[in-house]
């Protein structure tokens, strides 16, 4: 049995997520922990809203909302959608927890104790209207390179360039639309991140098993231009973790917030020990998950998250960790996803853009989600969510291959030996042969379920789903029934273990349908097969079953254009 942490990148609170976000960390990092589980590894799984930052206090702003009010709101919302979509977090916390701003200032103490953080002058606007400084997200303008009218300070969202203000054209406030502006002087900490060059190299070349989007991005930070960079750790909002040194004051920060990129990856850990207080454990419950001194040395770490947030996760909190001195537990793997873009463009918040999490349940099942984004998760390239596509596939792979499966064999075992299991009375070469497939199809999903090649998995599977409509096909025991029942109660027995198969391993993928198929023989809970013989032969003669309701639905044409017209957005 292994020690396993897993965490997710964590959401910004700033309003419901789409579905390019759900697949990009929190789904695949979902599958992972539950196929784990089965395999009998202890697991924790770990996620959390990201509160902080300038994305927080505009939402606020725009919902009319203190921002401590809508965090919490949004919060819950995101939480209950997480649930919805079966994501088994085993707790999903707050960057704004008490936890993490006691962590953050710990953190931030050690570094300039150890002599890792730098006060820095740097030039920023003042919007003379608002009466203080905006970060770059509180900066609007004309993008240099498109000329998109509604460009943020960091990145213009139409064509993607990264920006900083003052390249604006006709910079105005986020807050108030006010283009009085000046730049004024004004001081900032920063991480000496330039110090840990060679050390993060040695420790990136080191990890030989990540993902080639994952080294490719870090390696490409550490060395273009100048190289790694040291970087600005506060900012100047009202909303955030307050800058301190541990509990002292730090002169000349008073009225500043640790920017959002420092504190948001500590919460990976604060919220660990915000299960243990949600619980009732000791500290040592959940230092034994992250302190190499309490026991972490024997836990195997993995991150997910989407491809642009490799850079803070390979170099920035990697420093925070090695910066402290502390013996804190370093990220394993960290497995990096592209992005999933919409129906010929990208989603857009701003828009209305492609299908949100709430949306996506207001029209079908969470499981119907799960398996196409799974299926299709951008793990080697961009890929593209059509209404063509999803429709093809859920009907195919869900509603023809694997309900249609469970569907037949349960009508029809009812209707000629009722809704009992019949007897084996002896395997042919013909189930040995099958078995031996699905044996060897299995061997294939958990090496890449090991691997965390999702998609090569999610095609094993699917591969064990069609043996059991081939394996009908050519017993057609709607032949043998008439001649040879004995022979077709064998089939039919064969069959039924083979929905009770497809229930346990599919769990990972699509946990509700997997509870539906162990549901026809009352079982509770997945568990996962270790001798394929043996779980073929594990249904008692006479033992109960149920015939179900459709597993899944069939998507019909007229619903995916329907839905392709909803969610096309504004323009």
């Amino acid at each position: 049995m292994k020690r396993i942490l897993i965490t997710s990148a964590i959401p910004y609170i700033n309003g419901i997520k789409h579905l390019g976000n759900l697949v990009g960390s929190q789904l695949p990092s979902d599958l992972y922990a539950r196929y784990m589980r089965l395999q009998g590894h202890e697991v924790m799984f770990i996620c959390a809203t990201d509160e902080h930052g300038t994305p927080a206090e505009l939402a606020a702003s725009k919902a009319n909302k203190p921002v401590a009010d809508y965090c919490r709101d949004m919060y819950e919302i995101q939480k209950n959608l997480a649930k919805e979509f079966r994501l088994s977090f085993d707790y999903f916390g707050r960057s704004s927890s008490h936890r993490n701003q006691v962590l953050t200032q710990h953190f931030a103490g050690q570094l300039e104790k150890n002599g890792f953080i730098s006060e820095v002058e740097e030039e920023q606007i003042y919007s003379l209207t608002d009466q203080r400084f905006l970060p770059d997200r509180y900066v609007q303008g004309i993008c240099p390179a498109c000329h998109y009218e509604f460009a943020r300070g960091d990145q213009c969202e139409n064509c993607t360039k990264q920006l900083v203000p003052t390249d604006l054209i006709e910079p105005r406030s986020a807050i108030s639309g006010s283009t009085d502006l000046e730049v004024r002087k004004t001081k900032h900490l920063y991480l000496r991140q330039s110090l840990f060059r060679s050390e993060l190299a040695k420790w990136i070349d080191s990890k030989t098993d990540w993902p080639i989007l994952t080294t490719s991005i870090a390696k490409k930070w550490l060395t273009d231009g100048e190289g790694l960079q040291d970087r600005g750790i506060t900012r100047d909002l009202n909303w955030g973790v307050p800058v301190k040194k541990g509990k002292a004051p730090w002169p000349g920060m008073e009225d500043k917030v640790f920017y959002v990129w420092f504190d948001a990856p500590i919460e990976y850990i604060s919220a660990t020990a915000e299960w243990a207080d949600a619980y009732g454990k000791p500290d040592a419950e959940w230092e034994r998950w992250w302190r190499i001194d309490k026991g972490a040395d024997d836990v195997h770490y993995i991150q997910f998250m989407g491809k642009d947030n490799v850079p803070f996760h390979t170099l920035s909190f990697p420093v925070t960790i090695m910066g402290s001195h502390e013996p804190w537990k370093l990220v394993d793997n960290i497995k990096s996803f592209n992005y999933l873009n919409y129906d010929g463009g990208q989603f857009s918040t701003s828009l209305g853009r492609g299908i949100f999490m709430d949306q996506a349940l207001e029209i079908l099942p969470s499981d119907y989600w799960r398996w196409w984004l799974l299926s299709h998760v951008p793990e080697y390239s961009d890929s593209e969510f059509t209404w063509e596509n999803f429709y093809e596939s859920i009907n195919t792979d869900l509603a023809n291959v694997l309900g249609n499966f469970v569907s037949r064999v349960t009508k029809f075992c009812a209707s000629h030996f009722g809704t009992h299991v019949p007897a084996n009375l002896g395997w042919t070469e013909l189930e040995n042969k099958y078995s031996l497939a699905i044996e060897g199809h299995i061997k294939d999903y958990e090496g890449f379920m090991e691997e965390i090649e999702i998609r090569k998995a999610s095609q094993s599977l699917r591969k064990i789903w069609t043996l059991g409509n081939e394996y009908i096909q050519e017993t057609a025991p709607w032949r043998t029934i008439k001649t040879d029942k004995k022979r077709t109660a064998t089939v039919l027995n064969f069959s039924l273990h083979l929905i009770r198969l497809f229930g346990n391993i599919s769990s990972p993928f699509i946990p509700d349908a997997s509870a539906k198929l162990l549901g026809v023989f009352n079982f509770d809970e997945p568990t996962w097969p270790k001798d394929i013989p043996t779980a073929l032969n594990s249904l008692e003669e006479g033992q109960e079953f149920i015939v179900p309701e459709i597993i899944f639905k069939k998507i019909t044409k007229e619903d995916a254009d329907q839905w392709k017209k909803k969610f096309a957005g504004e323009g």
